[in-house]
């Protein structure tokens, strides 16, 4: 046989195999689903058996039916729990909203009634600036802070009896910015005057001549009784007592004019000479640490308390001067302020 012959033969057994083998798997499947459709056409007898004398209920299901009814009933099982658990989470969705707006209800009721507490303070801030640009200037007072963007304030004061309330806040606030910025020119010029205050202040003796301690004030300015004569005389400033080698301090900006050693009086002292025609004097001293000339500024040491020269202890003599007339210091060292205390810092 030849070679050709043979192939054929070899490929149309092959072939005949595979179409028998198809032919068997075909049979085998329609038989499978001949089967499966038999029994699916097979029917069930329900029968419903009363305990009475009543007539018997029964009906016929086929499998197919069974088949169908079960699948229905999977179905509606798992659309109902994942129903139920949109809805459980979407119940605490609406849970934390409920929350979070409870929330900013309080927290809008804390606004309104910061913003009411606003109100009475800008009532006095107006009734307390008013009269500090009244006693700076009575005409510029009146036409600084009546009208601005927004409105004046005094309706910023009396909206908190009128209107819806968010639209009232709203205005409160708009009315509050208003004020506040024309106040920026009256405070411009409160700041102005302070400077000038300030400036004046460290120029003229108003701190206390004592650095540290307080010291006591053991003979005051005017008519006294001289410690040694017994007799009455006219004190020129304080005495402060306290012990040996306390810093004394320049009491205001100045030049050392004279330094001195009285031995039947003022002992060892210091004369500075200040602005606006100022002089002070520093008596009974242990040491000096200035010299003549020298230009000193408020608050530095200039000496330290001793009991030189005519004296009955360790103590200071301060006197003040303006001019050729002495005044009581007191009257100039009772004026106390804290922003000439920080001028006088950045100053030196």
């Amino acid at each position: 046989m030849s070679p050709v012959n043979r192939y054929k033969k070899i490929e149309n057994e092959f072939v005949g195999k595979i179409g028998r083998k198809s032919h068997h798997v075909k049979s085998r499947i329609g038989s499978f689903f001949s089967n499966m459709f038999q029994k699916g056409k097979q029917k069930f007898t329900v029968m419903f058996i009363p305990h009475s004398e009543k007539n018997i209920f029964n009906f016929q299901i086929s499998v197919f039916t069974l088949v169908f009814f079960m699948f229905l009933l999977f179905v509606l099982l798992i659309s109902f729990f994942g129903l139920t658990t949109h809805f459980t989470s979407t119940n605490r969705q609406i849970t934390s909203i409920a929350s979070d707006l409870r929330q900013n209800e309080t927290t809008l009721e804390n606004f309104k009634e910061e913003i009411s507490q606003l109100r009475k303070s800008m009532k006095l801030f107006k009734i307390r600036l008013d009269k500090v640009l009244a006693s700076m200037n009575p005409e510029d007072a009146k036409n600084y802070l009546e009208k601005g963007i927004g409105g004046d304030l005094s309706s910023f004061i009396s909206l908190g009896n009128s209107g819806e309330d968010s639209l009232r806040e709203l205005s409160e606030l708009r009315s509050l910015k208003s004020y506040l910025d024309n106040a920026l020119k009256p405070l411009s010029e409160i700041n102005k005057t302070l400077l000038a205050q300030k400036e004046l202040l460290v120029d003229i003796p108003t701190l206390w001549p004592l650095k540290g301690p307080k010291g006591n004030v053991t003979q005051y300015f005017g008519p006294n009784i001289h410690p040694f004569t017994g007799g009455w005389y006219l004190h020129k400033g304080i005495d402060i007592a306290w012990g040996y080698g306390v810093p004394i301090v320049a009491t205001a900006n100045g030049m050392v004019q004279l330094l001195g050693n009285d031995a039947r009086g003022f002992g060892l002292y210091i004369v500075i000479k200040h602005k606006y025609g100022f002089f002070t004097r520093y008596a009974h001293l242990e040491k000096i640490v200035v010299q003549k000339g020298q230009y000193v500024r408020r608050g530095q040491v200039i000496g330290y308390m001793g009991n030189t020269g005519l004296s009955t202890g360790p103590h200071l003599h301060y006197e003040v001067r303006i001019g050729t007339q002495v005044v009581d210091p007191l009257q100039f060292l009772n004026i106390e302020s804290p922003l000439v205390v920080k001028y006088a810092k950045k100053t030196r």
